[in-house]
């Protein structure tokens, strides 16, 4: 891998050029492809769901199937988003090692390992879990690889908003892996999904949005201002907050789940109003602070998450 690493930014190392390509660096390559440490947060959005549709634990070994088949799925629709984008990975900072810009992976293997995710996943929740758990994780997966990355993503600033539609997903499944129907309970959190998904991804794209301007990728920070894309952030954080807070009156969780929303969406509320206060201020740089509200948007989610599993157990 030094050999991968010591090359310039946007330069592929391909087989025909001499590149060694060891099997153990190929298997993580593929590993790689997948993007697993975003399918972890997609797990963390499935699993407590499973949870509050079954008022207690789910049975384990649906657990394991669902999350297996999600992975699978996710996998898949990373791998095609990796084929379809090598061509501006290629040219940006952050991306310009991945397995399809070195050659550590041809974009045929990418394309084919892509689909066979898909083929398996959706084949693998249809028979061990139910068919309508596989057709919304398929669903997902069209609509990540299709409607973001094939239309939306070049074409729009608008196009984390629609295309994170894809990553909201997880919770429906989650919920229909258990009762094989979803329900206003799975809806809501699936909007507060939604509504996470943009204040959470644009404070990482102002900070690398050079690369996205050197690729031609129109993310809302390189098409406006800072103050602008931060009073975009506080809106949608208040929308966010609000639709989480609409389990409690509805009936599906108790007090439990309803003070971590309050903290945790409060100081949320606070980071998000800090962030525009300093763009309003014409800061920029390490003096924006932006990644602030980024790191904190994942805890965020992984402890309202965990108060939706712990919430059954305490009513």
């Amino acid at each position: 891998m030094t050999a991968v690493e010591s090359r310039p930014a946007g330069v592929a190392l391909t087989p025909s050029s001499g590149g060694h390509r060891p099997f153990g660096a190929r298997v993580k390559a593929f590993v790689v492809l997948t993007k697993p440490r975003i399918i972890e947060l997609l797990l963390i959005t499935t699993i407590p769901v499973m949870f509050l549709a079954a008022r207690g634990v789910p049975d384990l070994w649906l657990v394991v199937t669902t999350c297996i088949g999600g992975f699978l799925s996710a996998g898949g629709a990373n791998a095609l988003n990796m084929y379809i984008d090598r061509d501006i990975d290629a040219v940006m900072d952050r991306t310009s090692r991945r397995p399809l810009v070195t050659g550590m992976v041809s974009p045929r293997e990418g394309l084919v390992f892509g689909l066979t995710l898909a083929v398996v996943s959706t084949l693998w929740l249809g028979l061990l879990v139910n068919w309508l758990s596989a057709g919304l994780a398929l669903g997902a997966l069209l609509f990540y690889v299709i409607v973001y990355t094939m239309i939306l993503k070049r074409r729009t600033s608008q196009n984390i908003v629609w295309g994170g539609i894809a990553g909201c997903m997880p919770v429906l499944i989650g919920w229909s892996s258990v009762t094989n129907s979803v329900s206003w309970a799975a809806v809501i959190l699936f909007l507060v999904m939604f509504f996470w998904t943009p204040p959470h991804y644009w404070p990482l794209s102002m900070k690398v949005k050079d690369d996205y301007a050197r690729a031609g990728v129109p993310m809302l920070p390189v098409v406006a201002t800072n103050h602008v894309v931060a009073r975009q952030i506080v809106l949608y954080s208040w929308v966010m907050v609000a639709v989480s807070l609409l389990l409690t009156p509805l009936g599906y969780t108790g007090w439990f789940y309803t003070t971590v929303a309050l903290v945790s969406g409060g100081y949320w509320l606070w980071e998000a109003h800090g962030l525009q206060s300093r763009a309003k201020a014409g800061e920029t740089g390490a003096k924006l602070k932006e990644m602030r509200l980024f790191h904190w948007s994942i805890t965020y989610v992984s402890l309202l998450f965990v108060a939706v599993a712990v919430d059954p157990f305490l009513r």
